[in-house]
């Protein structure tokens, strides 16, 4: 049988994994600054961090829906 669909902390959820991505966006950042990388390698850095962005964006909105959801406009 299935569990059935406990969504009461899935806001404090999603910002703990904004928080989390926030803090390894700041980490790649200072292994930018701090290292000596190759091309390759300072790319694959930057691309990961535009993605982690977008992430970011996307766990926003869904943190709205679901305020909207729980409690209305």
């Amino acid at each position: 049988m299935a569990k059935p669909d406990n969504r009461s902390d899935n806001i404090r959820k999603m910002q703990e994994m904004i928080d989390n991505t926030i803090e390894n966006m700041h980490e790649a950042r200072e292994t930018l600054e701090n290292t000596r990388l190759n091309s390759e390698q300072r790319a694959a850095i930057e691309a990961k961090n535009r993605r982690r962005e977008e992430a970011i964006r996307s766990f926003r909105a869904e943190i709205k829906d679901e305020y909207h959801d729980r409690f209305g406009d």
